[in-house]
């Protein structure tokens, strides 16, 4: 009698397309939990370039506080330890083949993880990273330097936005779209204007903007095809001493100017609840206070994760 063992077919034995498959259903904490050490067949079906196409690290959060100094967050030792270990799994397993890589706007990562990143994912076409407060000028530099295939960007509005939109322009001669999450000034506006004037789509929603800097993007963004106000709180400068007031409706001379786009996405219903929580938040959304995962939409489907 033959023994019955020889009739059980080992997990080791399934295909590695079936295996693939499988491990495509597992979400980062599965995926980097240790699967890979199973045998030579798991191994091989967690480094197929199919799983890694996206890191998407939004289920990851860093356990921090607020500190009145810069970098205005002091991140417990334990979170960062499981960030970096995560990060050193995926990025063996990805063996470079990562394209779109994406943060949870609660997650600060830090100059050593960014680099160690930007290092194993040359490949890299889309960027969502909206906490930059652990990352110093150099670390971003010498990141975008190696993303030199970099198509999209989703990032915080910044105080010092030239440098970055510098290195853009010099290192990532394909890139077409940027989200800013949060107010884009006038100095923010200006920068685009001076160092990426060929953008493509450009998504401010939710966030606080005055007229002169919607105007300034118009006049001076000649090749953009879509642009993303939706739920803005749309902001004109006054004499004192009013200084300010919110606009209603978008006027005329706007839409005269936007109508040369593929897309001009607005929405400033009173009725909208987007557009009462960004008034309630003053033009900066306090995205933790709402339901989770709803920081990852845009009205524009290619900025939408």
């Amino acid at each position: 009698m033959e023994d019955n063992d020889s009739y059980i077919r080992r997990w080791e034995d399934l295909d590695i397309d079936i295996l693939v498959k499988i491990f495509q259903l597992l979400d980062i904490f599965e995926l980097t939990s240790g699967i890979s050490r199973v045998c030579s067949a798991w191994r091989l079906a967690c480094c197929d370039p199919l799983l890694w196409k996206t890191l998407d690290l939004s289920m990851l959060r860093s356990n921090f506080i607020k500190i009145p100094l810069e970098p205005f967050v002091y991140v417990d030792g334990r979170s960062d330890r499981t960030l970096t270990r995560i990060l050193k799994i995926s990025l063996s397993l990805s063996q470079q083949s990562i394209m779109t890589l994406i943060f949870h706007f609660n997650l600060y990562v830090s100059d050593e993880q960014l680099t160690y990143t930007a290092e194993r994912c040359p490949q890299l076409r889309r960027l969502v990273l909206p906490a930059w407060n652990r990352i110093k000028k150099p670390g971003m530099c010498k990141a975008i330097r190696g993303w030199k295939e970099l198509e999209s960007l989703t990032m915080p509005c910044i105080a010092n936005p030239p440098y970055i939109l510098e290195e853009i322009s010099t290192h990532c001669k394909n890139f077409s779209e940027l989200k800013i999450m949060g107010p884009c000034d006038i100095f923010f506006a200006s920068s685009l204007a001076a160092f990426l004037p060929k953008l493509r789509v450009l998504s401010l929603r939710c966030s606080m903007l005055y007229k002169d800097v919607l105007i300034l993007i118009l006049d001076s963004l000649q090749h953009l095809e879509v642009l993303n106000i939706s739920h803005c709180v749309l902001m004109e400068a006054l004499p004192a001493p009013q200084q300010k007031r919110i606009i209603k409706e978008i006027d005329v001379t706007i839409r005269q100017k936007a109508s040369r786009l593929r897309e001009f996405l607005t929405c400033m219903e009173d009725s909208c609840v987007m557009c009462q929580r960004t008034r309630t938040d003053e033009g900066l959304i306090r995205w933790y206070k709402y339901e989770e995962g709803l920081w990852k939409t845009d009205e524009v489907r290619s900025l939408s994760l």
